[in-house]
């Protein structure tokens, strides 16, 4: 077996209703549901200029600066599919452009997410399709491999495996497991309605904020005399 240079298929995908299901809430608040353990770390900004990302991973472990399983990946997808690469979060070649992205918006593709670089910026702004990367240069890749597809990938700590769910707005990008999603989904719900209420009892005046003063006095803060 060709251990760094070999082409899986997915076993296991998330289903487009819950995909469907966690586009329509906020990334921070899976996160939290998560108990904001999970992240893909700072440097992955959106190169898009608005709008959400949710999608099912198809992840690629490449060796940096080279884009050959990336280009695979592409002919691979399917619509609905999120791109996911780790390649070191290295930044002197980027791994994809213009071409690329014209092609991935052709496939349906519904989003990229980079641990490297991209260029043709412009492109990027103007097709708006969600894209997360670590940097932008004008160096382009090679394309000789080694690489993977469809294997387990890290970035930033975060662990995403094929079939995953991957969210992403301008907070950032998450990768939410699969065999954990309809628990994560149930809590983020409850979560959601939760500040729905609170956000309506702020605008009424009513939210109570009494539980300031009640973590100060247990946590032994000492007030100014009245």
């Amino acid at each position: 077996m060709a251990i760094g240079f070999r082409i899986h298929n997915r076993a296991k995908v998330a289903s487009r209703d819950l995909v469907d299901s966690f586009a329509k809430l906020p990334v921070a608040n899976v996160s939290d549901a998560m108990s904001r353990m999970t992240a893909a770390g700072p440097t992955l900004r959106p190169m898009h200029v608005s709008g959400g990302m949710a999608g099912v991973a198809v992840t690629i472990k490449s060796r940096p600066g080279d884009n050959l399983m990336l280009h695979k990946a592409i002919d691979m997808a399917v619509p609905g599919d999120v791109i996911v690469v780790d390649a070191g979060g290295d930044l002197s070649n980027a791994l994809m452009g213009e071409l690329m992205l014209a092609y991935a918006v052709k496939k349906g593709v519904a989003g990229f997410v980079l641990n490297a670089a991209i260029r043709d910026v412009d492109a990027f702004v103007a097709t708006n399709l969600p894209t997360f990367a670590a940097g932008v240069t004008h160096r382009g890749p090679y394309k000789d491999g080694p690489g993977e597809i469809n294997v387990p990938i890290s970035i930033g700590g975060m662990v995403i495996d094929p079939g995953d769910i991957m969210l992403g707005d301008s907070d950032g990008v998450l990768c939410v497991p699969l065999a954990d999603a309809e628990e994560i989904l149930a809590k983020t719900q409850a979560k959601q309605d939760a500040e729905t209420k609170q956000m309506q009892a702020i605008a009424d005046g009513t939210n109570d904020r009494s539980w300031v003063d009640a973590a100060l006095k247990k946590l032994g803060c000492a007030f100014p005399e009245t």
